[in-house]
């Protein structure tokens, strides 16, 4: 039964990262700086991005939306947190249109894991919850 629902999750659409979800890849991330320092260099990693358009920015919500256009098409929300005054957690939520025989969930995850690596050579790991 465990594989069936593996078969499925591979055609999702749509993650998001969280503290309670179950792949620690996809937990949300923390690090060691202040909301602004954090805030600014993702919105900076994402307008150098040739492959990407920043639509929004809206710092007072802590939330920048782009369009990707490569390799695949999708849309990706960037949740930007200050959880103590040195630390701020980044979460993604990420969806594409596009279906794929092999399934799209796969692909959005890679690019996740990407950008929080990305992220990881900007500022301090602080690391995941555990819940």
């Amino acid at each position: 039964m465990a594989m069936l629902g593996n078969l499925f999750v591979r055609f999702k659409q749509q993650i998001e990262t969280s503290d309670r979800i179950a792949d620690d890849s996809l937990k949300t991330h923390y690090y060691k700086a202040k909301f602004n320092q954090v805030f600014e260099s993702v919105e900076k990693l994402f307008r150098d991005d040739a492959d990407c358009q920043v639509t929004t920015v809206s710092k007072e919500h802590g939330e920048i939306a782009i369009e990707i256009n490569k390799p695949i098409r999708c849309f990706l929300i960037v949740t930007i947190v200050a959880v103590k005054p040195m630390e701020t957690a980044v979460d993604f939520n990420i969806s594409s249109e596009r279906f794929s025989l092999l399934g799209t969930y796969p692909a959005l995850k890679k690019r996740i894991n990407s950008y929080y690596e990305r992220i990881n050579q900007l500022h301090t790991f602080v690391g995941i919850k555990n819940s």
